[in-house]
């Protein structure tokens, strides 16, 4: 699946730029004017990161930021600051406000999709167009293939994303709940049987080992089991 990035920048021009540009690099964009429409926009789903224009009418853009790690649903999400503010204390600050990287303007587009593709590969490696591998098991996002001891697998869509989460947080537990957000979307109304249905189509096409793979942690949800993939 392609990135979905939230451009939050006033200038339609600049605005329009970045679109173009993420949208050529292959990802998904959701563009917002102020940090008002950025926050209604995030209410209703979850990007996989955020562009943030310093100079925001009404809130700036680091208020903007500060808010979203201050709050527990949007404080993990990947931020990225992009402004004309260069200066080493401007970059200090704006870090400082819990940003994960800072771009400043005029930018060549390489370097902001480069930049981009940097911070999904450490705060969302999932959602980043690069192979997931742990022991023996090995998800590649661009041709949509998944092999076990250099064996094909046949994953549906859902089972491709759902493994693809785990691969990027090995030995991390995440309830059903959580499973939901991250996969699907948190803007999308199931039942959170819904994820045991597609654990266990994860653990038949897993085989043998999916199993020992796909754990249950009684109580608390599922993981992947770093130590079986080897």
């Amino acid at each position: 699946m392609p990135a979905r990035i939230l451009v939050v920048e006033d200038e339609l021009a600049v605005q329009e730029l970045i679109r173009f540009t993420l949208e050529q690099a292959g990802m998904q964009t959701l563009t917002a004017a102020s940090a008002e429409d950025a926050l209604n926009l995030l209410h209703d789903a979850l990007p996989d990161a955020v562009l943030i224009d310093w100079m925001l009418p009404n809130k700036s853009g680091l208020a903007l930021a500060r808010e979203l790690r201050e709050t527990a649903r949007t404080r993990e999400l990947p931020l990225i600051i992009v402004t004309a503010r260069g200066e080493e204390a401007d970059r200090v600050k704006g870090l400082d406000q819990g940003a994960d990287d800072y771009v400043v303007k005029p930018f060549s587009p390489r370097e902001l999709v480069a930049r981009i593709q940097a911070v999904l590969r450490r705060r969302a490696p999932q959602a980043a167009d690069t192979v997931l591998s742990v022991g023996g098991l090995s998800l590649n996002p661009l041709n949509h293939e998944v092999t076990l001891e250099d064996k094909p697998l046949n994953l549906g869509p859902t089972e491709f994303k759902l493994l693809g989460f785990f691969l990027a947080h090995p030995e991390r537990v995440y309830s059903r709940a959580q499973l939901l957000d991250q996969v699907w979307g948190d803007h999308v109304f199931i039942e959170e049987r819904t994820v045991d249905v597609h654990i266990r189509r994860l653990r038949i096409a897993l085989g043998d080992a999916g199993e020992d793979l796909i754990k249950t942690v009684r109580g608390a949800g599922y993981k992947l089991s770093a130590a079986k993939a080897r």
